[in-house]
Formats: C-alpha cells, sequence, structure tokens
C-alpha cells in the first residue's frame, strides 16, 4: 500500500504538544507580567462629573493644593473638596456655566458630586497622607504634574514595589516643606553637581535632621 502522508508528518503531535505546552506557559507569564499596577494603572484616566482642569487651577491661577484637599497635613486620607469651596469663587466666576451644573445642584440640595477616585491604595495596605506631607514628601512624587493636567491621570503605579523602592531610598523625595506643594520646584545643584545629584545630597541632609527611617523589612509598617 502507498504511503498516503510524508515521512515529516509523523512528528505533526509532537510538534503541536510543543507548540501547546509554550503557550500554557507562556499565556500566564505574559498575564502575570502585564497585569502589573504598571500596565493596568498608569494612565487610567475616568471621565468626571464636572471638566475640571487642575492645569487652569493649579497652574495657570497658581491655587495650593492644600486650599481644596485640606486634610493632607492633618489626616491619613485626602479630602475632596466640599461644594463649599468650589461656590467660593464660583458663586461669583462663570456662575452661569453649563458645565458647572451638578456643582450647583451639590450646592443646592446638599448631595456631594459624584467625583470618580482615580489614586487608590489597596484595602489592605496603610497609607497615610499627613506623614509623607509632614516628612517633607511632595505631591509630585505620587501624583505626578498635576498642575499641568487638564483631566488628572494616574502617574505612577502606587504597587508595593514602587512603594519599596521609595521607602529604601527616601533622601530621593525629600524636600523643603516649604516646597512640598511647588510642584516644578527642583534641588538647586552645587559646582559640578547634577540635579539628581543635589537632590539626594539635600535628601540625605533632612532625612538625618527629620529621623526619617520608613519600614522596608517590617511588613507591619504597611499591613496593619
Amino acid at each position: 500500500m502507498p504511503q498516503i502522508f510524508p515521512r515529516g508528518a509523523n512528528f505533526v503531535p509532537l510538534k503541536i504538544i510543543l507548540v501547546l505546552a509554550f503557550l500554557g506557559m507562556a499565556a500566564p507569564a505574559a498575564i502575570w507580567y502585564y497585569w502589573r499596577p504598571e500596565y493596568t494603572k498608569i494612565g487610567y484616566q475616568p471621565a468626571q462629573p464636572i471638566p475640571f482642569s487642575h492645569k487652569v487651577h493649579a497652574g495657570q491661577l497658581g491655587l495650593d493644593c492644600r486650599y481644596c484637599h485640606s486634610f493632607v497635613e492633618t489626616a491619613a486620607h485626602s479630602n475632596i473638596p466640599a461644594a463649599q469651596v468650589c461656590m467660593n469663587c464660583h458663586s461669583q466666576v462663570q456662575k452661569d456655566n453649563p458645565k458647572l451644573a451638578p456643582l450647583r445642584e451639590a450646592w443646592a440640595t446638599g448631595k456631594p458630586v459624584e467625583w470618580v477616585q482615580i489614586h487608590k491604595t489597596p484595602d489592605h495596605a496603610y497609607f497615610n497622607h499627613s506623614v509623607h506631607i509632614n516628612r517633607g514628601v511632595s505631591c509630585v512624587s505620587c501624583h505626578g504634574r498635576v498642575d499641568q493636567m487638564d483631566v488628572v491621570a494616574q502617574d505612577q503605579s502606587l504597587s508595593m514595589d514602587w512603594c519599596l523602592t521609595c521607602h529604601r531610598a527616601p533622601e530621593n523625595a525629600l524636600r523643603p516643606l516649604d516646597k512640598v506643594t511647588d510642584l516644578g520646584w527642583h534641588a538647586t545643584p552645587k559646582g559640578k553637581e547634577s540635579i539628581e545629584q543635589a537632590q539626594e545630597n539635600l535628601g540625605k541632609e533632612l532625612q538625618k535632621q527629620r529621623g526619617v527611617n520608613p519600614p522596608v523589612s517590617n511588613c507591619a509598617g504597611c499591613h496593619r
């Protein structure tokens, strides 16, 4: 009886098994790698009920972050400003702008504007805003240049690895307390220093002065 299939066909089942085995290993690896916060969170930019521009308010007008987020220095959690804070200006400025209708409704009814939260740490992780702000960690370290954002997007992953990177080298984030909300500030180089070297040298000095010793190996520091 003549041979119907070429000799190479004997290896087809083996090749199929090898391909399936490779896919079986590659798929979980790809999911594990690309499902990290660096890929799933950075750039998250939901639509908000009011088109609030940080670029206008914090950038062009120069409003201090703490005017709206007034609890960051005293509380574990930052706060979203109440309608009263917004109406301090918008009862006179652009008071008839149709885009501000949800704000006027919130002011009239007492029901808060339903802002969409962007930055959120997992429930099993403890993060205290006031501790970081009062040690000299700037808003820009976690939130990026929001003063240049028309629509705020998540700038950093806020993952465990990202947090530990800062905890291991806090000198890279510490700055004078009066520069915490100055998002465009950077350490001034001396001599032939680069900006990075100037920041590291200043940060080490501030770390020593303030006794900054963030938890790195103690899990209870962040998981309480």
